[in-house]
């Protein structure tokens, strides 16, 4: 089995800047992609940015240009730094991992969730 453990969620003013973490453990052979989601209240949980092992990265227009994912492989951790935060980037933000074991299939692993709470 794959765990996750998020860190970061916050409550942060419009304009700050909060970073957050996904550690993945457990009996893991590779990682292919990571990534976040998010989800606030009432809306359907939607894709955030994600980086796949090679390092490409993808990123959801409404976040472009202020967010930035990465990603230690070594560590099996996914990062998500995100500045000039607005309101709008409320929301419970999940952690995504594509992983496998030894002779297994790539399976979906998703975090408990971190909250970011962005307000004066």
């Amino acid at each position: 089995q794959v765990q996750l453990v998020e860190s970061g969620g916050d409550l942060v003013q419009p304009g700050g800047s909060l970073r957050l973490s996904c550690a993945a453990s457990g009996s893991i052979f590779s990682i292919s992609t990571m990534a976040w989601y998010r989800q606030s209240p009432g809306k359907q949980r939607e894709s955030v940015a994600a980086i796949t092992s090679g390092g490409i990265t993808n990123y959801a227009a409404s976040v472009k240009g202020r967010f930035t994912i990465s990603r230690d492989n070594n560590k099996n951790t996914v990062y998500l730094q995100m500045n000039d935060l607005k309101a709008d980037d409320t929301a419970v933000y999940y952690c995504y991992v594509r992983a496998r074991r030894a002779n297994s299939p790539y399976y979906r692993y998703w975090g408990q969730g971190t909250e970011v709470t962005v307000s004066i």
